[in-house]
C-alpha cells in the first residue's frame, strides 16, 4: 500500500518503500532515521520562495493612484510602441511567453561528485550550499548586475566547481575560488566576486558572461555529459536555433534548422543523443556523430513539459501538456542509429487517488529505480505534493507507485526538484517548496542501503 503524509506532517525520508513521516524540521530525527545509514544528514536549506503568482499578471509599471483605482502611467507613444511590440512578438513567438512557466525549467542542480547543491532562490540570485563543508554551514549567494532574471542552472561535469546560469541576454559563468585554486575569468573579462561563505575561504567568481545572440533570453541550457568545453548548448524561447559554445573562447556557434521557440534541451547521460523540444508539440532527436536528427509530433498530447533519459541513455520519459500518459521513446539500436519508438507509460494513481488536472513535473533518478512526478491541482487531501514511483526497464518502462512526499510549512508546492546524479547509497531528491525551504530526501531502499 502507498505510503500517504497525514495532514500536518512532513516527509523526511524513504526506508525500504516507505515515506517516513515527522511532525517537526528536525536535523535529531534525520539523524535518526537515515542519518545513521548514510554517516550524515541534509539540513533543509531556508530562502526567500517567490510571491505567488497573481491572475492577469502584468509587468509592473509604475503607477499613479485615484481614490478608487490603480492605473499604469503610460503616454500615447509609448502605449502604441509597446502594442506594435506585443503584435510582432505574437505573430514570431505565438506561444512561447505564454507557455514558458509551464515547462520544467531547471531551478535545482547537484555538483555530480560533490555534496553541493545550488538552486535559483530570486529573480536575480542562485544560492549554493556545500554540504561537505564542515565549516561552510552558511550558504553562498551568487549574484550580479549581468544575472537578471535568471531561469535555468547547471554545474558542468567533470569540470570543477563551476556553475552555468541561464539568465536575461546570457549565461553567466561562476567558478570556485579558494587557496590553492584561484579561479580566473577568461581574458577579456572582468571578474565579479560572489559573496563569501564563512569559515571555509571558499568564494565564487564570476569568470565570464556568454552574451546571447541579440540579448535573447536564454530559458535553456546543458552541458554534455563529459563537460568538454566545446559542447555547451543553449537556446531561448525567443531565438530561432540553439547554441553551441566553446567557453573557453567565449563564442557560440547558432545550430539552426527551423528550430525557432525551443523550450528544452537534454543530452542523453553517454553523449550519443540529444533532445530538444518546442512550444508547437514537435520535438527532435539528435544523434551527434554527424548531428543529424528525427522529428517527432505531439500535437494531440500538447508540447514536452519535461524530459528525463535513463542511466544508460537507451530511452528518455517525457511528460506532454495535455496528456497524464507519459511518453518513453525506446532507441531499437546502438548509437547512432534514429531508429526508435514512443510508448505509452501510464500513471492510472495521479488521476484516480489525486483528482489531479494533469502532470507537471517529472524527474528520473540516475539509476532509473525512482520517479518523481509532481501534478496540477488536486483535492483538498493530496494538493501540493510530489508521487514517488518504483521504476523498472525490462525491457520496458513499468512504475508502481511507492507513496507521496508532503513539504514544510502551510500549503507547501513543489517550485523545482531534481535527484543528485551520482549519490552511490541511493537516489537523493532535492525539493524547493513554495513555503521557502529547499528539503533533501534519501531515498534509501535495500539494493544501495549499507548493512
Amino acid at each position: 500500500m502507498a505510503s500517504f503524509p497525514p495532514p500536518g506532517s512532513l516527509t523526511l525520508c524513504e526506508l525500504n518503500r516507505d515515506l517516513i513521516t515527522v511532525d517537526a524540521l528536525s536535523d535529531g530525527r534525520a539523524d535518526q532515521t537515515y542519518g545513521k545509514h548514510l554517516g550524515f544528514v541534509f539540513s533543509p536549506v531556508p530562502f526567500q520562495p517567490p510571491p505567488p503568482p497573481l491572475e492577469n499578471d502584468v509587468p509592473e509599471q509604475e503607477p499613479t493612484t485615484t481614490a478608487a483605482v490603480t492605473v499604469p502611467r503610460k503616454g500615447p507613444l509609448a502605449l502604441l510602441q509597446g502594442l506594435v511590440n506585443e503584435c510582432l512578438r505574437r505573430l514570431v513567438y505565438p506561444n512561447d511567453v505564454h507557455l514558458l512557466p509551464e515547462v520544467n525549467l531547471q531551478g535545482v542542480s547537484w555538483h555530480l561528485n560533490r555534496h553541493i547543491i545550488s538552486f535559483i532562490s530570486g529573480p536575480n540570485q542562485v544560492l549554493v550550499r556545500d554540504y561537505e563543508d564542515p565549516d561552510g554551514k552558511d550558504s553562498i549567494i551568487l549574484t550580479n548586475e549581468s544575472q537578471r532574471d535568471v531561469k535555468v542552472l547547471e554545474w558542468r561535469p567533470n569540470g570543477g566547481r563551476m556553475l552555468a546560469v541561464g539568465c536575461k541576454s546570457g549565461i553567466c559563468i561562476w567558478s570556485a575560488s579558494y587557496p590553492g585554486n584561484t579561479a580566473s575569468a577568461r581574458s577579456g573579462t572582468i571578474s565579479f566576486v560572489g559573496s563569501l561563505s564563512r569559515g571555509s575561504g571558499i568564494r565564487y567568481l564570476l569568470v565570464d558572461f556568454l552574451r546571447s545572440q541579440n540579448g535573447e533570453h536564454v530559458s535553456a541550457l546543458t552541458w554534455s555529459p563529459d563537460g568538454r568545453y566545446p559542447f555547451k548548448s543553449s537556446a531561448s524561447y525567443e531565438s530561432s536555433s540553439f547554441t553551441v559554445w566553446d567557453v573557453a573562447q567565449g563564442v557560440g556557434t547558432p545550430i539552426r534548422r527551423g528550430l525557432g521557440g525551443i523550450s528544452m534541451l537534454k543530452w542523453s547521460p553517454t553523449g550519443d543523443y540529444f533532445f530538444a523540444s518546442k512550444f508547437d508539440g514537435t520535438f527532435y532527436l539528435w544523434e551527434t556523430n554527424t548531428w543529424t536528427s528525427e522529428q517527432w509530433s505531439s500535437t494531440s498530447s500538447g508540447f514536452v513539459k519535461c524530459a528525463t533519459w535513463d542511466p544508460d541513455g537507451r530511452m528518455v520519459l517525457l511528460a506532454f501538456s495535455k496528456s497524464s500518459t507519459l511518453g518513453s521513446v525506446h532507441f531499437a539500436s546502438k548509437p547512432p542509429s534514429l531508429d526508435t519508438h514512443l510508448l505509452p507509460v501510464e500513471l492510472p494513481e495521479i488521476l484516480s487517488l489525486t483528482g489531479s488536472q494533469g502532470i507537471e513535473k517529472i524527474e528520473w533518478d540516475n539509476s532509473g529505480e525512482r520517479l518523481a512526478v509532481s501534478f496540477k491541482g488536486g483535492d483538498d487531501v493530496y494538493g501540493g505534493l510530489i508521487a514517488i514511483y518504483d521504476t523498472r526497464r525490462t525491457p520496458l518502462i513499468s512504475t508502481s507507485l511507492i507513496g507521496f512526499i508532503r513539504g514544510p510549512g502551510e500549503n507547501p508546492k513543489p517550485i523545482s526538484f531534481s535527484f543528485h546524479g551520482k549519490f552511490k547509497q541511493g537516489p537523493l531528491l532535492s525539493v524547493c517548496w513554495s513555503s521557502g525551504f529547499c528539503c533533501t530526501y534519501p531515498l534509501l531502499f535495500r539494493s544501495h542501503m549499507l548493512t
